[in-house]
């Protein structure tokens, strides 16, 4: 269908024949050689026609497959009209990371995975991610900003642990209540996660000091290059700095290994360092800056997340030879977005599926030359439901001079350590009520993958939604 009438005229009928809008692209043999973003955005035509494609449910399964609840048919149907600032508005009074969301959560099984276009045989669902990455750009681009109204200040103080979305969701909705909020942040700069794991070419950087700036605005205090637990730990923030409460969002730091030999030798690197190394010592900007970063000729990456596919792809753009990914279950079994694995193979990224690491091979000064593994079959369900892989017998032998262990990460105890009547579960994560992220420390809460483990951007929105809902109800009286 071609844009020959503006969407708000089309019938019902002609709405429910527009095809799903494709998301615009870099070329794969383009992107690989750089870090910009690959996408590219929908124009307004674009836009307009797949927000055309929502049926406007009475009762939207979308929203409730939404963790932080946005009005997706109200924005949809904005954008429709025309009513951009309308629109942006109507996302915004429910997250402050519209840009981010639109780009890195995995809608297909959330927001998108319940539309009811997409139950209908041979229709897809509506393109709800890429029409929030539309208005949040539109936004940013025209100088469009937040107006809401900050009521008269309460008095009370709040400190904020950790920039990453749950801390970000905290400040943003308690600010603007009227309460005084301060954010620290262990990096140079805010953003968390959003910073220093997700690569340029997923998530530019501009975009995540674009949010934090709108926190600013909202008058939220951000303080950098403090580790609570280190220079200041959460009992002295409490007894000796003033602050009525506080929410922990610091992540899930610690990176997780496969304690497996040759695991030590030169050229293996954890995806959370190389990330980190990659994203804010800016080798995506090589040669202006020289990044200590092992670029690697031939590069192994253990695993299948959506951080393997980050730590893949970003090899492919630091000039690998060949890339590697390999995971000892099945395309069908990984934890990834189908749609990273799609980009990762376009960009020449090899999958070994079936495959696990048994030993890290190095030569006599302790360079990595290469991973010995072997084959695995389907066995019987495990406690997850999923089939277990099982050995075969059969090997396997990988060049790489680079590894790349992404098989999740763990939660950092320097915060925990340092702070008295915090309960954690086995995991070394905090246990917090999953409806208000109380802790067991009265006036603290937490949230995100400190709590959940690692999981996703809007799930730790939705989580420090929640502890902001519950922090404001404590603060006005509400019994602990």
């Amino acid at each position: 269908m071609t844009y020959e009438i503006e969407a708000k005229y089309l019938t019902k009928k002609e709405r429910r024949a527009i095809p799903r809008q494709a998301m615009p692209e870099q070329a794969a043999n383009v992107r690989n050689k750089d870090f910009s973003e690959v996408t590219l955005g929908f124009g307004l035509l674009e836009a307009q026609y797949e927000a055309a494609r929502c049926i406007q449910c009475k009762d939207p399964a979308c929203v409730a497959g939404c963790p932080v609840g946005i009005d997706i048919p109200g924005f949809l149907e904005q954008i429709v009209e025309g009513d951009l600032n309308g629109a942006i508005n109507t996302v915004w009074d429910k997250t402050a990371l519209p840009a981010v969301c639109g780009r890195v959560c995995p809608q297909e099984i959330q927001c998108e995975e319940v539309c009811v276009v997409g139950k209908k045989k041979g229709r897809e669902s509506v393109g709800i991610g890429n029409l929030e990455m539309f208005i949040a750009d539109w936004a940013r681009d025209t100088g469009v900003t937040n107006q809401i109204e900050i009521p008269p200040s309460t008095g009370k103080k709040i400190a904020v642990i950790g920039s990453g979305p749950a801390g970000i969701t905290v400040a943003g909705d308690l600010a603007v209540k009227g309460h005084e909020v301060t954010i620290y942040e262990a990096f140079h700069r805010a953003g968390g996660v959003l910073l220093y794991g997700i690569p340029e070419f997923r998530l530019a950087k501009d975009i995540v000091d674009y949010e934090i700036e709108q926190l600013k605005a909202l008058g939220v205090k951000i303080v950098c290059n403090t580790v609570v637990g280190r220079t200041v730990d959460v009992d002295e923030l409490i007894d000796e700095m003033g602050y009525d409460a506080v929410f922990i969002g610091v992540g899930a730091g610690l990176p997780n290994f496969l304690n497996i030999p040759g695991e030590d030798l030169n050229g293996v690197f954890s995806a959370n360092e190389y990330l980190t190394r990659a994203n804010l010592m800016k080798a995506f900007d090589f040669p202006k800056y020289d990044t200590p970063i092992i670029p690697g000729r031939n590069v192994a990456i253990l695993g299948a997340g959506n951080v393997a596919m980050d730590a893949a792809r970003t090899a492919v753009r630091l000039g690998a030879k060949s890339v590697n990914i390999v995971y000892r279950r099945t395309r069908e079994q990984s934890p990834s977005r189908h749609i990273e694995i799609h980009h990762a193979e376009e960009e020449g990224v090899q999958f070994h599926f079936l495959t696990s690491p048994l030993e890290f091979i190095g030569d006599a000064n302790g360079k990595l030359v290469g991973i010995n593994c072997e084959k695995m079959e389907l066995g019987e369900p495990d406690e997850g439901g999923r089939s277990r892989p099982i050995p075969t017998g059969e090997h396997e032998y990988i060049d790489c001079d680079l590894a790349i262990i992404a098989i999740g990460t763990s939660a950092n105890p320097l915060l925990t350590r340092t702070t008295e009547n915090l309960e954690l579960n086995q995991w070394g994560n905090i246990e917090a009520d999953i409806k208000t992220g109380k802790t067991t420390k009265k006036g603290v809460w937490a949230g995100g993958d400190i709590t959940l483990g690692q999981a996703t951007v809007i799930l730790a929105m939705g989580m420090g939604r929640d502890a902001a809902n519950s922090i404001d109800a404590y603060l006005n009286g509400e019994e602990w």
